[in-house]
Protein backbone atom coordinates (compact mmCIF):
# COMPACT_ATOMS: atom_id res chain seq x y z
CA UNK A 1 0.00 0.00 0.00
CA UNK A 2 0.99 3.55 -1.16
CA UNK A 3 1.65 5.63 2.05
CA UNK A 4 0.66 9.25 2.17
CA UNK A 5 2.90 11.40 3.83
CA UNK A 6 2.47 12.24 7.22
CA UNK A 7 3.55 15.82 7.82
CA UNK A 8 4.26 17.39 11.82
CA UNK A 9 1.81 19.68 13.24
CA UNK A 10 1.37 21.17 16.33
CA UNK A 11 -0.44 19.74 19.31
CA UNK A 12 -2.80 21.39 21.99
CA UNK A 13 0.88 21.12 24.33
CA UNK A 14 2.73 23.20 21.84
CA UNK A 15 -0.54 25.71 21.77
CA UNK A 16 -0.66 25.74 25.85
CA UNK A 17 3.10 26.06 26.22
CA UNK A 18 3.41 29.31 23.16
CA UNK A 19 0.01 30.48 25.31
CA UNK A 20 1.97 29.78 28.84
CA UNK A 21 5.20 31.84 27.52
CA UNK A 22 3.42 35.09 26.21
CA UNK A 23 1.34 35.36 29.08
CA UNK A 24 4.75 35.33 30.88
CA UNK A 25 6.49 37.99 29.04
CA UNK A 26 3.39 40.40 29.23
CA UNK A 27 3.82 39.83 32.65
CA UNK A 28 7.39 40.18 33.15
CA UNK A 29 8.52 44.10 33.88
CA UNK A 30 11.18 44.25 31.34
CA UNK A 31 9.75 44.16 28.33
CA UNK A 32 11.47 43.39 24.92
CA UNK A 33 11.11 42.32 21.30
CA UNK A 34 14.37 40.50 21.90
CA UNK A 35 13.37 38.51 24.47
CA UNK A 36 10.32 37.77 22.86
CA UNK A 37 12.06 36.79 19.78
CA UNK A 38 13.97 34.54 21.50
CA UNK A 39 11.34 32.44 23.49
CA UNK A 40 9.60 32.34 19.74
CA UNK A 41 13.18 30.80 18.88
CA UNK A 42 13.50 28.41 21.63
CA UNK A 43 9.81 27.25 20.58
CA UNK A 44 10.44 27.01 17.30
CA UNK A 45 13.64 24.86 17.79
CA UNK A 46 12.11 22.07 20.56
CA UNK A 47 8.91 22.38 17.70
CA UNK A 48 11.56 21.03 14.76
CA UNK A 49 13.53 18.48 17.33
CA UNK A 50 10.31 16.84 18.82
CA UNK A 51 9.09 16.94 14.87
CA UNK A 52 12.15 14.98 13.79
CA UNK A 53 12.16 12.68 16.50
CA UNK A 54 8.82 12.11 16.33
CA UNK A 55 8.10 8.26 14.65
CA UNK A 56 6.29 8.09 11.25
CA UNK A 57 2.91 6.85 11.23
CA UNK A 58 3.89 4.13 8.58
CA UNK A 59 6.35 2.43 11.06
CA UNK A 60 3.35 1.38 13.25
CA UNK A 61 1.39 -1.37 11.96
CA UNK A 62 -2.68 -2.16 12.77
CA UNK A 63 -4.45 -5.85 12.35
CA UNK A 64 -7.72 -7.00 13.12
CA UNK A 65 -8.75 -9.63 14.89
CA UNK A 66 -12.63 -10.11 14.41
CA UNK A 67 -15.18 -13.20 14.03
CA UNK A 68 -16.52 -13.23 10.36
CA UNK A 69 -19.98 -13.28 11.83
CA UNK A 70 -22.12 -12.33 14.95
CA UNK A 71 -26.03 -12.32 15.99
CA UNK A 72 -28.09 -9.63 16.37
CA UNK A 73 -28.10 -8.81 20.03
CA UNK A 74 -25.33 -10.89 21.10
CA UNK A 75 -21.31 -8.99 21.49
CA UNK A 76 -18.92 -9.54 19.40
CA UNK A 77 -14.86 -8.84 20.17
CA UNK A 78 -12.81 -6.96 18.09
CA UNK A 79 -9.44 -7.00 18.81
CA UNK A 80 -6.74 -4.52 17.58
CA UNK A 81 -2.83 -5.53 16.88
CA UNK A 82 -0.64 -2.65 17.39
CA UNK A 83 3.00 -3.04 16.59
CA UNK A 84 5.87 -0.28 16.65
CA UNK A 85 8.35 -1.34 13.73
CA UNK A 86 10.27 1.84 14.64
CA UNK A 87 13.42 1.27 17.59
CA UNK A 88 12.22 4.16 18.93
CA UNK A 89 9.11 4.97 22.34
CA UNK A 90 6.03 6.31 20.61
CA UNK A 91 3.09 7.59 22.21
CA UNK A 92 0.25 6.04 19.42
CA UNK A 93 -3.75 6.87 19.33
CA UNK A 94 -5.08 4.39 16.86
CA UNK A 95 -8.67 5.16 15.61
CA UNK A 96 -11.28 3.05 14.13
CA UNK A 97 -13.74 4.03 11.13
CA UNK A 98 -16.48 1.68 13.05
CA UNK A 99 -20.08 2.19 12.24
CA UNK A 100 -22.22 3.75 14.58
CA UNK A 101 -25.10 0.42 14.73
CA UNK A 102 -22.42 -1.50 15.50
CA UNK A 103 -22.49 0.12 18.89
CA UNK A 104 -18.54 -0.12 19.82
CA UNK A 105 -17.75 0.38 23.25
CA UNK A 106 -15.10 2.36 22.53
CA UNK A 107 -13.17 3.37 18.70
CA UNK A 108 -9.58 4.49 19.97
CA UNK A 109 -6.99 3.40 21.88
CA UNK A 110 -3.86 5.18 23.13
CA UNK A 111 -0.93 4.19 24.40
CA UNK A 112 2.76 4.25 24.48
CA UNK A 113 4.62 1.43 23.02
CA UNK A 114 8.92 0.78 23.34
CA UNK A 115 10.26 0.26 20.30
CA UNK A 116 9.58 -3.03 18.65
CA UNK A 117 6.15 -3.46 21.07
CA UNK A 118 2.81 -5.21 20.34
CA UNK A 119 -0.15 -4.01 21.89
CA UNK A 120 -3.28 -5.76 21.96
CA UNK A 121 -6.54 -3.90 22.78
CA UNK A 122 -9.57 -5.00 22.95
CA UNK A 123 -13.42 -3.23 22.09
CA UNK A 124 -16.93 -4.91 22.67
CA UNK A 125 -19.52 -4.89 19.92
CA UNK A 126 -23.00 -5.05 20.11
CA UNK A 127 -24.65 -4.57 16.82
CA UNK A 128 -28.51 -3.07 16.98
CA UNK A 129 -29.42 -3.92 13.28
CA UNK A 130 -28.73 -6.57 10.43
CA UNK A 131 -26.68 -6.67 7.68
CA UNK A 132 -22.83 -6.52 6.35
CA UNK A 133 -20.70 -3.80 7.79
CA UNK A 134 -17.39 -3.30 5.72
CA UNK A 135 -14.48 -2.07 7.83
CA UNK A 136 -11.56 -0.33 6.26
CA UNK A 137 -10.04 3.14 7.41
CA UNK A 138 -8.09 3.13 10.20
CA UNK A 139 -6.62 6.46 11.44
CA UNK A 140 -2.45 6.17 12.92
CA UNK A 141 -1.92 9.27 15.47
CA UNK A 142 1.70 9.54 16.82
CA UNK A 143 3.18 12.06 18.80
CA UNK A 144 7.10 12.94 19.61
CA UNK A 145 8.85 12.37 22.47
CA UNK A 146 7.81 15.75 23.59
CA UNK A 147 4.17 15.42 22.54
CA UNK A 148 4.51 19.37 21.39
CA UNK A 149 3.77 17.51 17.63
CA UNK A 150 2.38 14.87 16.06
CA UNK A 151 1.83 13.03 12.51
CA UNK A 152 -1.33 11.29 11.24
CA UNK A 153 -2.33 9.07 8.74
CA UNK A 154 -4.90 6.80 7.47
CA UNK A 155 -4.73 4.14 6.21
CA UNK A 156 -7.29 0.92 4.64
CA UNK A 157 -7.14 -2.01 7.06
CA UNK A 158 -9.30 -4.31 5.00
CA UNK A 159 -12.07 -6.24 7.67
CA UNK A 160 -15.85 -6.68 7.85
CA UNK A 161 -18.49 -8.09 10.24
CA UNK A 162 -21.88 -9.65 9.15
CA UNK A 163 -24.34 -9.66 11.67
CA UNK A 164 -26.93 -12.23 11.74
CA UNK A 165 -30.68 -12.27 12.42
CA UNK A 166 -31.97 -12.62 16.03
CA UNK A 167 -32.91 -15.69 17.57
CA UNK A 168 -34.32 -14.79 20.84
CA UNK A 169 -36.32 -17.94 21.09
CA UNK A 170 -33.11 -20.03 20.44
CA UNK A 171 -33.18 -21.88 24.15
CA UNK A 172 -37.35 -22.45 24.54
CA UNK A 173 -36.56 -24.08 21.07
CA UNK A 174 -33.96 -25.71 22.12
CA UNK A 175 -35.80 -26.81 25.49
CA UNK A 176 -38.32 -28.79 22.83
CA UNK A 177 -35.59 -30.41 21.23
CA UNK A 178 -33.64 -31.77 24.21
CA UNK A 179 -36.59 -34.16 25.22
CA UNK A 180 -36.25 -37.49 24.61
CA UNK A 181 -40.05 -38.12 23.55
CA UNK A 182 -39.91 -34.89 21.29
CA UNK A 183 -37.18 -36.68 19.61
CA UNK A 184 -38.70 -40.34 19.54
CA UNK A 185 -42.10 -38.98 18.10
CA UNK A 186 -42.34 -35.12 17.72
CA UNK A 187 -45.14 -35.12 20.52
CA UNK A 188 -47.47 -37.93 21.67
CA UNK A 189 -47.78 -39.85 18.37
CA UNK A 190 -51.01 -41.15 16.89
CA UNK A 191 -50.81 -44.01 15.06
CA UNK A 192 -52.78 -44.26 11.87
CA UNK A 193 -53.08 -45.90 8.44
CA UNK A 194 -50.63 -44.50 6.34
CA UNK A 195 -49.42 -42.16 9.03
CA UNK A 196 -46.33 -40.28 9.74
CA UNK A 197 -44.60 -42.56 12.07
CA UNK A 198 -42.03 -45.33 11.86
CA UNK A 199 -41.99 -48.36 14.12
CA UNK A 200 -38.38 -47.95 15.88
CA UNK A 201 -38.21 -50.51 18.63
CA UNK A 202 -40.02 -52.46 21.44
CA UNK A 203 -39.36 -51.59 24.51
CA UNK A 204 -40.85 -51.59 28.37
CA UNK A 205 -44.12 -50.48 29.03
CA UNK A 206 -44.40 -47.25 31.27
CA UNK A 207 -47.13 -45.80 33.37
CA UNK A 208 -47.15 -42.62 30.89
CA UNK A 209 -47.91 -44.95 27.40
CA UNK A 210 -50.61 -45.70 25.93
CA UNK A 211 -52.69 -48.93 26.37
CA UNK A 212 -52.85 -49.47 22.53
CA UNK A 213 -49.64 -49.46 21.83
CA UNK A 214 -49.15 -52.20 23.78
CA UNK A 215 -47.69 -55.22 21.31
CA UNK A 216 -49.50 -58.30 22.81
CA UNK A 217 -47.09 -60.78 20.86
CA UNK A 218 -44.47 -59.57 22.89
CA UNK A 219 -45.94 -59.18 26.09
CA UNK A 220 -47.03 -62.66 26.31
CA UNK A 221 -43.60 -64.24 25.27
CA UNK A 222 -41.64 -61.94 28.07
CA UNK A 223 -44.49 -61.96 30.24
CA UNK A 224 -43.89 -58.35 30.76
CA UNK A 225 -45.94 -55.34 29.29
CA UNK A 226 -43.60 -54.56 25.77
CA UNK A 227 -45.20 -51.15 23.83
CA UNK A 228 -44.28 -50.55 20.28
CA UNK A 229 -41.72 -47.78 20.31
CA UNK A 230 -42.27 -45.03 17.10
CA UNK A 231 -40.01 -42.43 15.69
CA UNK A 232 -41.15 -39.37 13.62
CA UNK A 233 -40.81 -40.42 10.10
CA UNK A 234 -37.58 -38.45 8.54
CA UNK A 235 -36.40 -36.82 5.12
CA UNK A 236 -39.81 -35.04 5.38
CA UNK A 237 -39.71 -31.70 2.98
CA UNK A 238 -40.96 -28.40 5.15
CA UNK A 239 -40.46 -24.98 2.87
CA UNK A 240 -40.47 -21.75 4.80
CA UNK A 241 -41.73 -18.77 2.80
CA UNK A 242 -41.09 -15.70 4.33
CA UNK A 243 -42.83 -12.39 3.12
CA UNK A 244 -40.61 -9.83 3.03
CA UNK A 245 -42.99 -6.95 1.40
CA UNK A 246 -44.57 -4.08 2.87
CA UNK A 247 -46.65 -5.31 5.72
CA UNK A 248 -44.17 -7.15 7.46
CA UNK A 249 -42.11 -3.62 7.98
CA UNK A 250 -44.31 -2.65 10.49
CA UNK A 251 -43.31 -3.29 14.01
CA UNK A 252 -44.67 -5.22 16.17
CA UNK A 253 -43.37 -4.29 20.39
CA UNK A 254 -40.52 -1.76 18.47
CA UNK A 255 -39.17 -4.87 16.51
CA UNK A 256 -40.01 -5.32 12.56
CA UNK A 257 -42.33 -8.05 11.71
CA UNK A 258 -39.81 -9.80 9.45
CA UNK A 259 -37.42 -9.73 12.83
CA UNK A 260 -40.31 -11.80 14.37
CA UNK A 261 -40.63 -14.22 11.16
CA UNK A 262 -36.70 -14.67 11.21
CA UNK A 263 -36.94 -16.01 14.83
CA UNK A 264 -39.73 -18.17 13.44
CA UNK A 265 -37.60 -19.58 10.65
CA UNK A 266 -34.53 -19.99 12.26
CA UNK A 267 -37.09 -22.27 15.16
CA UNK A 268 -38.41 -24.39 12.53
CA UNK A 269 -35.16 -24.96 10.69
CA UNK A 270 -33.46 -26.40 13.64
CA UNK A 271 -35.95 -28.49 15.32
CA UNK A 272 -36.50 -29.81 11.55
CA UNK A 273 -32.97 -30.71 10.75
CA UNK A 274 -32.41 -32.49 14.74
CA UNK A 275 -35.66 -34.51 13.68
CA UNK A 276 -34.13 -35.35 10.20
CA UNK A 277 -36.34 -33.61 7.90
CA UNK A 278 -35.23 -31.84 4.68
CA UNK A 279 -35.68 -28.16 5.32
CA UNK A 280 -35.55 -25.14 3.16
CA UNK A 281 -36.60 -21.42 2.63
CA UNK A 282 -37.71 -18.91 0.41
CA UNK A 283 -37.87 -15.17 0.53
CA UNK A 284 -39.82 -13.12 -1.39
CA UNK A 285 -41.57 -9.96 -1.55
CA UNK A 286 -42.29 -8.40 -5.61
CA UNK A 287 -40.10 -10.75 -6.65
CA UNK A 288 -37.97 -13.67 -5.08
CA UNK A 289 -35.46 -12.91 -3.09
CA UNK A 290 -33.29 -15.75 -2.18
CA UNK A 291 -33.64 -19.35 -1.32
CA UNK A 292 -32.39 -22.15 0.51
CA UNK A 293 -32.60 -25.70 -1.33
CA UNK A 294 -33.94 -28.06 1.26
CA UNK A 295 -31.34 -30.67 3.32
CA UNK A 296 -31.54 -31.63 7.23
CA UNK A 297 -27.71 -31.18 6.86
CA UNK A 298 -26.44 -29.56 10.86
CA UNK A 299 -25.24 -26.50 8.30
CA UNK A 300 -28.83 -25.78 7.18
CA UNK A 301 -29.42 -22.61 10.48
CA UNK A 302 -26.88 -21.24 8.78
CA UNK A 303 -27.45 -21.05 5.63
CA UNK A 304 -30.94 -19.98 6.64
CA UNK A 305 -29.58 -17.03 8.17
CA UNK A 306 -26.96 -16.50 5.47
CA UNK A 307 -30.09 -15.85 3.13
CA UNK A 308 -31.94 -13.23 5.76
CA UNK A 309 -29.23 -11.19 6.65
CA UNK A 310 -28.98 -8.78 4.29
CA UNK A 311 -33.15 -8.41 3.28
CA UNK A 312 -34.97 -5.15 4.33
CA UNK A 313 -38.54 -5.09 3.85
CA UNK A 314 -39.57 -4.36 0.26
CA UNK A 315 -42.25 -1.43 0.44
CA UNK A 316 -44.09 -2.83 -2.47
CA UNK A 317 -46.92 -5.66 -2.30
CA UNK A 318 -46.12 -8.88 -1.84
CA UNK A 319 -46.25 -11.26 -5.06
CA UNK A 320 -47.20 -14.32 -3.72
CA UNK A 321 -48.49 -15.65 -6.89
CA UNK A 322 -45.12 -15.38 -8.27
CA UNK A 323 -43.39 -16.67 -5.14
CA UNK A 324 -45.66 -19.86 -4.71
CA UNK A 325 -45.58 -20.31 -8.14
CA UNK A 326 -41.71 -20.78 -8.33
CA UNK A 327 -42.06 -23.02 -4.93
CA UNK A 328 -44.14 -25.20 -6.26
CA UNK A 329 -41.43 -25.52 -9.31
CA UNK A 330 -38.33 -25.66 -7.18
CA UNK A 331 -40.04 -28.16 -4.52
CA UNK A 332 -42.24 -30.90 -6.59
CA UNK A 333 -42.46 -33.17 -3.81
CA UNK A 334 -45.40 -32.80 -1.01
CA UNK A 335 -44.49 -30.64 1.72
CA UNK A 336 -45.39 -28.48 4.34
CA UNK A 337 -45.42 -24.84 3.08
CA UNK A 338 -45.06 -22.38 6.63
CA UNK A 339 -45.81 -19.49 4.59
CA UNK A 340 -44.55 -16.07 7.52
CA UNK A 341 -46.36 -12.95 6.38
CA UNK A 342 -49.31 -10.56 8.33
CA UNK A 343 -52.76 -11.18 8.68
CA UNK A 344 -54.29 -8.05 7.32
CA UNK A 345 -57.33 -8.71 5.55
CA UNK A 346 -57.19 -6.70 2.59
CA UNK A 347 -53.82 -8.01 1.94
CA UNK A 348 -55.35 -11.15 2.80
CA UNK A 349 -58.41 -10.63 0.52
CA UNK A 350 -56.64 -9.45 -2.65
CA UNK A 351 -53.23 -11.23 -2.71
CA UNK A 352 -53.36 -14.17 -0.34
CA UNK A 353 -56.49 -16.18 -0.60
CA UNK A 354 -56.30 -15.98 -4.56
CA UNK A 355 -52.70 -17.73 -4.29
CA UNK A 356 -53.30 -20.27 -1.58
CA UNK A 357 -54.39 -22.70 -4.46
CA UNK A 358 -51.41 -22.90 -5.65
CA UNK A 359 -49.55 -24.60 -2.97
CA UNK A 360 -52.66 -26.14 -1.08
CA UNK A 361 -53.33 -28.35 -4.30
CA UNK A 362 -50.31 -30.36 -3.51
CA UNK A 363 -49.14 -29.29 0.44
CA UNK A 364 -50.27 -28.77 3.23
CA UNK A 365 -49.61 -24.93 4.17
CA UNK A 366 -49.51 -23.22 7.49
CA UNK A 367 -50.04 -19.64 7.79
CA UNK A 368 -47.96 -17.89 10.48
CA UNK A 369 -48.11 -14.04 11.75
CA UNK A 370 -47.62 -12.44 14.83
CA UNK A 371 -50.10 -10.45 16.86
CA UNK A 372 -49.64 -6.95 18.01
CA UNK A 373 -50.26 -6.81 21.92
CA UNK A 374 -51.23 -3.40 21.45
CA UNK A 375 -54.09 -3.45 19.77
CA UNK A 376 -55.10 -5.86 21.31
CA UNK A 377 -55.08 -3.90 24.77
CA UNK A 378 -56.65 -1.18 23.18
CA UNK A 379 -59.45 -3.24 22.14
CA UNK A 380 -60.04 -3.88 25.95
CA UNK A 381 -61.50 -0.43 26.38
CA UNK A 382 -62.12 0.95 30.07
CA UNK A 383 -62.78 4.32 31.01
CA UNK A 384 -62.16 6.86 28.48
CA UNK A 385 -60.61 10.66 29.16
CA UNK A 386 -60.40 11.58 25.52
CA UNK A 387 -62.46 11.46 22.83
CA UNK A 388 -59.53 10.25 21.02
CA UNK A 389 -59.04 7.30 23.21
CA UNK A 390 -62.83 6.05 22.50
CA UNK A 391 -61.80 6.35 18.76
CA UNK A 392 -58.82 4.29 18.98
CA UNK A 393 -60.88 1.63 21.20
CA UNK A 394 -63.24 1.25 18.38
CA UNK A 395 -60.25 1.24 15.65
CA UNK A 396 -58.31 -1.90 17.29
CA UNK A 397 -61.74 -3.83 18.40
CA UNK A 398 -62.27 -3.05 14.20
CA UNK A 399 -58.92 -4.43 13.63
CA UNK A 400 -59.20 -7.13 15.59
CA UNK A 401 -62.31 -8.20 13.64
CA UNK A 402 -60.81 -8.20 10.56
CA UNK A 403 -57.94 -10.28 12.00
CA UNK A 404 -60.19 -12.84 12.95
CA UNK A 405 -61.97 -12.38 9.74
CA UNK A 406 -58.74 -13.03 7.27
CA UNK A 407 -57.89 -15.97 9.38
CA UNK A 408 -61.46 -17.92 9.24
CA UNK A 409 -60.80 -17.51 5.13
CA UNK A 410 -57.40 -18.74 5.11
CA UNK A 411 -58.94 -22.39 7.51
CA UNK A 412 -61.19 -22.37 4.81
CA UNK A 413 -59.16 -22.41 2.18
CA UNK A 414 -57.85 -24.86 3.35
CA UNK A 415 -54.42 -23.95 5.41
CA UNK A 416 -53.81 -23.87 9.12
CA UNK A 417 -53.35 -21.00 10.70
CA UNK A 418 -50.64 -19.72 13.76
CA UNK A 419 -51.29 -16.36 15.03
CA UNK A 420 -49.09 -15.78 18.04
CA UNK A 421 -47.66 -13.02 20.37
CA UNK A 422 -44.15 -11.17 19.97
CA UNK A 423 -42.20 -13.67 21.71
CA UNK A 424 -44.04 -16.96 21.04
CA UNK A 425 -44.21 -17.19 17.22
CA UNK A 426 -41.31 -19.42 16.72
CA UNK A 427 -42.06 -21.55 19.63
CA UNK A 428 -46.10 -21.93 18.77
CA UNK A 429 -45.18 -23.02 14.72
CA UNK A 430 -42.29 -25.47 16.10
CA UNK A 431 -44.70 -26.73 18.02
CA UNK A 432 -47.49 -26.85 15.36
CA UNK A 433 -45.16 -28.36 13.15
CA UNK A 434 -44.33 -31.29 15.63
CA UNK A 435 -48.28 -31.87 15.95
CA UNK A 436 -48.51 -32.30 12.05
CA UNK A 437 -45.58 -34.50 11.91
CA UNK A 438 -46.57 -36.78 15.28
CA UNK A 439 -50.03 -36.80 13.51
CA UNK A 440 -49.15 -38.00 10.34
CA UNK A 441 -50.97 -35.24 8.05
CA UNK A 442 -47.40 -34.83 6.24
Amino acid sequence: MRHRPAYPVPTAWFAALAAASGLALFAWPGRSWVALAAVEAVLLVVLLVDAAACVAPRRIDVHRELDESVTLGEEAVLTWLIDNRSPRRSRVTVTDALWPSLMAERRRVTATLAGGARLRAKTSLRPTRRGRFPLRDVTVRVEGPLRLVSRQATRAVEGGLRVMPAYPSREEVQRRIRVPRVLEVGLRSIRTSGGGTEFDQLRDYRPDDEFRRIDWPATVRLQRPIVKQYRAERNQNIVLLLDNGRVMAGTVGGVPRVEHAMDAVLGVVQTATKLGDRVGMLAFDRQVRSIVVPTNGKSQLGRAAEAMYLLDPDYSESAYQVAFNYATARFRRRSLFIVLTDLVESAVEQALLPAIPIITRRHLVVIAAVQDPAVTEWAAGGSHEWPSEAFREAAAVNALHQRARATARLRAAGALVVDAAPGRLAVELVDTYLEVKASGRL
